[in-house]
């Protein structure tokens, strides 16, 4: 995808900005060829109707300009915004297209560095071009055109001097933009550390690491101002060179301007013409360095954004789902599964297989690293198979729909994650068009309601960003509600008990239950696990055991020796 595509929706505004700035041009090009007769046919002639008579007709097309200017300037402004919000917009509709392969291309803060710097750098970019950007080299043109026309002896002083000096700026911008390229990754490592920092306040409080932390800052801060100052640098050079170049031109045409008026081959105004033409174009040379970092800065944003624009998202519906294939009952099958994570070589599950039928609470126990957490996120093609097949209700889940899929699974990761706004809002995410009484059955179901029935505002409760102002356990179980709300045909539960106490760990799962669902918990506690119809083992991302406690009990030393790390001895359950 192009960065240019989303201009042309903007292709008459900009066209009408281009026009207004070429009479801007016009004007100011045509005002040395007035001044030229004002002081030819009118001072040296004393004809005081001569100046009043040039003098009105400067006046009126410097008010004709000023009128240009001021619309142009509204219209360059409008496209410049409407050009960044299609950017951002599209921007955030492809992020929220990654799969979870997608996101680990590009860190949190460098997508966040996207969306912001880099459209705003964008945006300014086309609103400065139709403003002042584009008319600095027209003017450049025009005026030794301009001064060509004038006297073309005095104008070769431009000819020669000026393009070397545009050899010397194309070079430049070359260079600038691999610069201004390393200045924005050095943003987006300040960016990351200031969102680990945080998202770890309390973390770095507990552990009295803010100095620590002020000092990685700095580190990162300092590299970014090095190499912002080394960028800044070279294209400000440009200014004192181009000035240095222009003047001499400047006094070149003076020193045999003077000669040709004493020999009479050239008028007073005509050198006075061209001297207006070389401090214009002096003028718009000495932009042409702001111009250098500003475009240089927006080729960077620009291939920065293509990134993002053109990443292949590796995880979409196949060309065999189906829209009207969903879930119906829930029944899950892993039949010889294996993954490994994209870009690694490391097998996180291997040869997975086992059954699951409809209806069914299946507990997973295994040790941290075992592949539980990944075998869940399977399930929703959070990620895809490299090997074997899972199939829902007897068909290949590629075969369904992506949306349909997850509309009908409920999932709580590890990670209780809630979003700020009010906890109805939160509820609301598992249902769009969940009625209140909807919401405090999921919620009484949770074991949450009576906690949200004491806080000040109830539902309407606001909550921070993450749900800072809440427990870990309240958290967990406000997840719950959330994924209960939807009535899911399959509820995926990672680990999502932890923070619970036993008794309302009990309650919450029975509440669970009643639910027409398959259910999948992992978790670490045996006494939630041998309430389960089925117990699944997982080793090294390899299925060793399957069964209900007390067989496993009998027959499983692994669940013998995780029962004997909570409870005692075997024997004592026997």
């Amino acid at each position: 995808m192009n960065i240019f595509s989303f201009i042309k929706p903007y292709r008459i505004p900009i066209a009408a900005a281009l026009s207004l700035m070429l009479v801007e041009l016009a004007v100011e090009l045509v005002q040395p060829l007035l001044m030229a007769k004002i002081i030819d046919e009118g001072i040296a002639e004393r004809d005081l109707d001569t100046v009043i008579k040039w003098g009105g007709v400067m006046l009126g097309i410097s008010l004709l300009a000023f009128a240009s200017g001021i619309t142009n300037s509204f219209i360059a402004a409008h496209a410049g915004q409407s050009f960044g919000y299609d950017l951002r917009e599209k921007l955030f509709a492809k992020v929220q297209s990654f799969s979870f392969t997608n996101f680990s291309s590009f860190p949190a803060s460098s997508l966040i560095t996207r969306i912001t710097n880099d459209v705003t750098q964008l945006q300014n970019t086309l609103f400065m071009s139709l403003r002042i950007a584009m008319r600095a080299p027209l003017l450049v043109i025009g005026g030794i055109t301009m001064a060509m026309l004038v006297n073309v002896k005095l104008a070769l002083a431009f000819v020669v001097i000026i393009p070397p000096l545009l050899i010397f700026l194309v070079w430049i911008m070359t260079k600038s933009v691999g610069l201004f390229k390393s200045v924005q990754k050095r943003l987006d490592k300040v960016n990351g550390v200031m969102r680990e920092n945080l998202v770890g306040m309390r973390l770095i409080k507990a552990f009295a690491r803010g100095s620590h932390e002020g000092t990685r800052f700095q580190k990162a801060n300092n590299k970014l101002k090095d190499k912002t100052v080394f960028a800044l640098r070279v294209t400000e050079t440009t200014i004192p060179i181009l000035l240095l170049f222009m003047n001499l031109s400047v006094i070149a045409v003076l020193w045999f301007g003077k000669v040709e008026v004493q020999t009479g081959a050239v008028s007073v105004g005509e050198v006075v013409a061209i001297v207006n033409y070389s401090t214009r174009i002096t003028t718009a040379f000495s932009m042409f360095s702001w111009i250098i970092m500003v475009f240089s800065r927006a080729r960077a944003s620009a291939e920065r954004i293509t990134d993002v624009l053109n990443e292949e998202i590796d995880l979409q519906d196949s060309a065999e789902s189906r829209e009207e294939y969903g879930i119906t009952k829930g029944k899950i099958e892993f039949d010889h599964v294996s993954f490994q994570f994209p870009n690694t070589n490391i097998p996180i599950l291997r040869d997975l297989s086992f059954s699951i039928e409809p209806g069914e609470t299946v507990a997973v126990l295994g040790a941290t690293g075992a592949g539980k957490t990944a075998m869940f996120q399977l399930i929703p093609r959070l990620y895809d198979v490299t090997g074997g097949e899972i199939r829902i209700d007897g068909r290949d889940i590629k075969a369904i729909k992506l949306k349909s899929l997850r509309e009908q699974i409920g999932y709580v990761p590890q990670e209780a994650l809630l979003f700020t706004g009010s906890i109805k809002e939160n509820l609301a995410w598992g249902k769009e068009d969940a009625t209140y009484d909807e919401m405090v059955d999921a919620a009484a179901n949770a074991q949450i309601h009576e906690t949200i029935e004491k806080l000040p505002d109830k539902y309407e409760t606001l909550l921070g960003q993450k749900g800072v102002n809440l427990s870990g356990g309240q958290k967990q179980r406000l997840s719950i509600a959330r994924a209960l709300i939807k009535n899911p045909k399959i509820l995926l539960l990672d680990d999502s008990t932890s923070a619970l106490d036993l008794k309302t760990e009990a309650k919450l799962l029975n509440a669970i239950s009643k639910y027409k669902c398959t259910t999948l918990i992992i978790t670490q506690k045996v006494s939630t696990a041998k309430e389960a119809d089925k117990i699944l083992l997982i080793e090294d991302g390899a299925l060793t055991d399957s069964g209900d406690h007390e067989f496993l009990l009998k027959h499983s030393k692994l669940y013998q020796a995780i029962y004997g790390s909570q409870f005692g001895e075997v024997k004592a359950e026997c």
